[in-house]
């Protein structure tokens, strides 16, 4: 090699090496760049809708029927089955009795619609209430199987069915040869009756229907 032939320069030292570490360097610098935004974006927390951007959930929901059924039932109707649940629950009453009391014109004086309404929804033992009517009959008035049971179905008393009646025998725990002496002491003590008349009494069908074996059992009683 002359002198005069120029010499090499080191490869460092050239143009195009330069450019490429320049271009190396951006493509880098962009990289490094676009991680950070994604990195930035990932950690954002969620966006989440707002209880006024959120759709009104209950606004498409169909209303509820609140009104109750009682509201349109009339006044009246209300009140008769208000009625009718007392004289069932506190006086024991049958069913045919208590319409005739809320419909009669020296009872409750209701409509027949009203007390028909009544005796419709009202929900009753009437074989429970038939039951206590005669153990009432039978603790405080003493009477007699047969007049208990008469007293229960009669159109003049108490209006129970035959079954509701029969029900309420059946199930009656009474001891009538007992009944029968309180009705012979009664008779002797507030009529002075002889024996024998209060016998009569006793077994009549028009008086207390007891029968011979209870009567005699009272007379035999009577004055001990």
């Amino acid at each position: 090699m002359t002198k005069q032939q120029k010499q090499k320069k080191p490869f460092y030292k050239k143009w195009w090496v330069w450019a490429i570490a320049i271009i190396i360097v951006i493509a880098v610098n962009s990289n490094d760049k676009d991680t950070a935004e994604t990195t930035k974006e990932e950690s954002k927390p969620a966006v989440t809708a707002s209880a006024k951007d959120k759709p009104d959930e209950k606004k498409d929901e169909p209303k509820k029927e609140e009104t109750k059924v009682e509201d349109d039932v009339p006044k009246e109707y209300q009140s008769a089955l208000k009625k009718a649940e007392s004289y069932a629950k506190t006086m024991n009453m049958s069913k045919s009795g208590i319409f005739d009391q809320l419909t009669s014109e020296y009872g409750e004086k209701f409509s027949v619609e009203a007390a028909e309404y009544a005796m419709d929804h009202l929900e009753f033992d009437w074989k429970a209430n038939a039951l206590k009517k005669a153990e009432s009959y039978s603790e405080n008035m003493y009477m007699s199987k047969q007049g208990i049971y008469e007293q229960l179905t009669s159109e003049h008393g108490e209006k129970f069915t035959d079954d509701e009646a029969q029900y309420a025998i059946d199930n009656l725990k009474a001891d009538y040869k007992e009944n029968a002496l309180e009705k012979a002491k009664s008779y002797q003590e507030s009529m002075s009756m002889s024996p024998e008349a209060i016998r009569d009494q006793l077994t009549s069908q028009y008086g207390e229907k007891f029968t011979k074996e209870e009567a005699d059992y009272a007379i035999k009683n009577l004055n001990k």
